[in-house]
C-alpha cells in the first residue's frame, strides 16, 4: 500500500507542485471515507488538488460553482414531468458522482450548503419522497474562501463537522514557485495525469484501513487528549464522539498509507491538526481554533499516562 500511495502522491505533485503534506492528507482523508474542506485564498490550487485527484484515481468527477443564487434542486437534481410518458422524471444533478468538487461553498445560502448535509453523512439523497443512493466512492470536496473576504455565509458548525479534515495549501515555497513559473502550465500538466489506481484497488485500500489494528495504550492516549479539549479553560467547545472517531479512522488510514497494520502515536499526531483544527473552538470568541490552539493540546498530552 505503501509504494501505490507514493506513487499516486508523486503523480500529482507534477500537478500541484510542493503540497506534498496537504496531497498525503487528502489521500488519507478519501482512505477514511471522510469529505475534505479545503480553505484558503483563490488562487491557492484549491481547484487544481481537487481535479488532480479525482484524475490520478481515475473516478468519475463532477464540479459545481457554488453562488448565493444556488438551488438546492441545482445540486441533488429535480423531476420534470415528460408528457410522452405522462409521468413526472427524475433528472440526477452533479451530486450523482465519485468525486464532487462544491467549489466556493461558503458562496451559497445556509440552504443550499444544507443540501449536501444528506449526501455526505449517508451517501445518499432524498428528492421527492424517494431515497436514491450515491456512488461508492463518494468524496465530496468543498473549496471555501476566508470568512472575511466579501459574498460569504459562513458554515455552521454542523457542516463544518460533516468534513473529516480541514486542510489549508498556503503560498509555494520560492522553489516551488519557480519551477510553476517555468514548467507547463497547470491545465497541460492535468491533462497529462494518468490513471493511478482505479475504483477496485481504492475500495481495496479503504477496506485496509478499516481493518488497521489499535492498541489499548493508544485508545488511552487518544482518550487523554480528546479530554484535554474538553477540560482546557482556553477551548470553548471540545472534541464531540464524532470527532473522536473521525481522528481514529484517519489515524487508522495514515498507519496503513505507512505500510503499518497498527496505529501509532505519531499517526495521530500527524492528522490531529486537520482532523480537530475546524471542530475546537476557542474559549474567548468560539471561532474555530488556531494553529497555535492545536498544537499546544499535542504538546500538554504525554504519549504514556
Amino acid at each position: 500500500m505503501q509504494k501505490q500511495i507514493d506513487q499516486l502522491v508523486q503523480a500529482i505533485g507534477t500537478v500541484l507542485v510542493g503540497k506534498e503534506g496537504q496531497v498525503r492528507l487528502a489521500l488519507c482523508c478519501l482512505l477514511a471515507r471522510g469529505h475534505l474542506l479545503i480553505e484558503d485564498l483563490p488562487g491557492m490550487g484549491k481547484t487544481t488538488l481537487a481535479r488532480a485527484l479525482a484524475r490520478a484515481l481515475g473516478l468519475e468527477f463532477q464540479r459545481i460553482q457554488f453562488t448565493s443564487d444556488l438551488l438546492p434542486g441545482d445540486i441533488i437534481g429535480v423531476s420534470i414531468f415528460d408528457k410522452d410518458d405522462g409521468r413526472f422524471v427524475f433528472h440526477a444533478g452533479p451530486v450523482f458522482t465519485q468525486v464532487l468538487l462544491a467549489d466556493e461553498i461558503n458562496r451559497a445560502t445556509p440552504k443550499t450548503q444544507s443540501a449536501l448535509l444528506e449526501a455526505m453523512a449517508e451517501q445518499q439523497v432524498t428528492a421527492d419522497g424517494h431515497t436514491r443512493q450515491l456512488p461508492d466512492p463518494y468524496f465530496v470536496i468543498a473549496t471555501q474562501n476566508p470568512d472575511y473576504q466579501g459574498g460569504t455565509f459562513p458554515l455552521p458548525e454542523s457542516q463544518l463537522d460533516r468534513f473529516m479534515m480541514r486542510i489549508q495549501l498556503g503560498y509555494p515555497d520560492p522553489r516551488a514557485e519557480r519551477e510553476i513559473l517555468l514548467g507547463i502550465p497547470g491545465e497541460q500538466r492535468l491533462q497529462q495525469l494518468q490513471p493511478s489506481l482505479g475504483r477496485e484497488t481504492l475500495l481495496a485500500l479503504q477496506d485496509r484501513a478499516d481493518a488497521v489494528k489499535t492498541s489499548e495504550s493508544l485508545l488511552d492516549y487518544l482518550q487523554r487528549l480528546v479530554g484535554f479539549t474538553r477540560q482546557d479553560g482556553d477551548i470553548g467547545v471540545g472534541l464531540s464522539p464524532r470527532g473522536v472517531l473521525a481522528l481514529l479512522r484517519c489515524a487508522r488510514a495514515w498507519a496503513a498509507m505507512e505500510g503499518r497494520d497498527y496505529v501509532v502515536p505519531e499517526d495521530v499526531q500527524q492528522v490531529f491538526p486537520a482532523v480537530t483544527g475546524h471542530r475546537l473552538r476557542d474559549g474567548a470568541h468560539l471561532l474555530p481554533a488556531d494553529g497555535a490552539i492545536v498544537h499546544r493540546v499535542l504538546a500538554s498530552v504525554d504519549v504514556l499516562a
